[in-house]
């Protein structure tokens, strides 16, 4: 008869201990999940931000190729307009010279320039 109730306690307390190495497996489990979800958000929220930078940096570098175009016109008008005032400060200095050159002439031939 002790045999039956020392077996019957054993399987009481296999049972136990059964339950309660399941419920600890599931409780760890779930912290593993919790790990795993927790770890996706991370990566998740890293990728996101990569990809938010390199987005940052596409438009970045597309407004400094922007910028540069622009600055290349900029010096191709001031070098135009640079050569525009070259040229007419030597039309100035071709009819002043002119000028000066026609006043003696009009005096030599004996007029008074006006």
């Amino acid at each position: 008869r002790r045999s039956c109730v020392d077996a019957a306690q054993l399987g009481a307390v296999g049972a136990i201990a059964v339950g309660l190495a399941s419920a600890v497996g599931a409780l760890i489990g779930q912290r593993g999940a919790n790990r795993a979800s927790q770890s996706g958000a991370v990566l998740g929220g890293y990728s996101t931000l990569v990809d938010n930078l390199q987005e940052e940096r596409d438009k970045l570098r597309d407004r400094l190729v922007e910028n540069e175009r622009q600055l290349a016109a900029a010096y191709a008008e001031l070098a135009s307009e640079r050569a525009d005032k070259t040229a007419l400060q030597r039309q100035i200095t071709e009819l002043s010279s002119e000028n000066t050159r026609l006043r003696a002439q009009i005096v030599e031939l004996g007029g008074h320039p006006t």
